[in-house]
């Protein structure tokens, strides 16, 4: 869960066939908004309904990114409730909780004060703009993962710094904010064994160290930025012989993604024949289905 670069890895891992919730309310920015939507307060408490608000003839929360909207104000809330018990299933169940912080620069709403997890493109009058204290941030996850260690303790935390450069905020301002974050990270890793830390944020900015690692906008990382820290990752966390699945499952995924320029003919319908062995012997361990349908699709096509 967190930034958008919590987005694109963990999508990398839901592609590798790992069991994994990937931001169930969304990007989220934000340290403060994570915590508000991972404590065990109760489902009205987190999503207030007079934090709904209407645009376009759409709805949205001020607590969730706006990719979860409804038709109406109980749409809405109906989907929220259903991420809810499913953030509470996984957590329930889960080895690893993946954090990764973005920005320390949060907005609140002018009238109540009330922080926000997203804007949902309102004027800039509807809020205040402040930057989180390492202090309130320590308090509050170290609560948090205290929390934690009674309701989960086989738990593992790793926390990330997002690479993505908030430059909206400002150049010095983007620095000072992803300063504090990484302070927080390891004061919390020094304080709960179950916390550690990887170094996306570092391998990009010291490792890499070059602007052609971002893409266009100078911003997110480039496509070989973001495989590079994935290797980097699978390194670092998986057991040998879970690379070696991963690295198996990868020239799979590439096989699926392959397209002829003559589908008939005898060497491609003995390339989709061998796929198909491939991906019937990985469903033995892995949810192959969707691919096994797609594959078996292709060959109906061919009659």
């Amino acid at each position: 869960m967190g930034s958008c670069f919590a987005q694109t890895m963990g999508q990398k891992m839901v592609e590798a066939k790992f069991d994994c919730l990937v931001n169930p309310f969304g990007t989220i920015y934000n340290p403060l908004s994570l915590i508000h939507l991972l404590d065990e307060k109760s489902f009205e408490e987190r999503f207030d309904p007079k934090l709904i608000l209407q645009r376009d003839d759409s709805f949205f929360h001020f607590q969730a990114h706006s990719e979860i909207w409804g038709n109406t104000k109980e749409d809405l809330l109906e989907q929220l409730q259903q991420k809810n018990n499913l953030t509470q299933d996984y957590l329930a169940s889960a080895s690893h909780l993946v954090l990764t912080f973005g920005t320390a620069w949060i907005y609140e709403l002018s009238e109540s004060g009330e922080s926000v997890a997203n804007c949902h493109k309102q004027t800039a009058s509807t809020f205040q703009k402040r930057l989180l204290s390492l202090e309130e941030m320590e308090h509050s996850y170290s609560k948090l993962f205290r929390s934690f260690q009674e309701r989960f303790p086989s738990l593992k935390i790793i926390l990330t710094l997002s690479p993505v450069r908030h430059i909206k905020d400002g150049v010095s301002e983007n620095q000072l904010s992803k300063s504090l974050l990484r302070v927080l990270c390891g004061k919390l890793e020094n304080d709960f064994e179950a916390v550690s830390y990887f170094p996306a944020y570092e391998i990009l900015v010291d490792e890499l160290r070059d602007y052609r690692f971002y893409k266009s906008d100078l911003v997110h990382p480039s496509f070989e930025a973001e495989n590079y820290i994935w290797e980097k990752w699978g390194v670092s966390h998986f057991e040998v012989k879970t690379q070696e699945k991963v690295e198996e499952i990868r020239k799979v995924q590439l096989d699926l993604a392959h397209r002829s320029f003559n589908p008939k003919s005898p060497a491609h319908q003995k390339f989709l024949a061998n796929l198909l062995k491939k991906l019937e012997r990985l469903d033995g361990d892995f949810d192959f289905s969707n691919e096994l349908k797609e594959i078996k699709l292709r060959f109906n096509q061919l009659d």
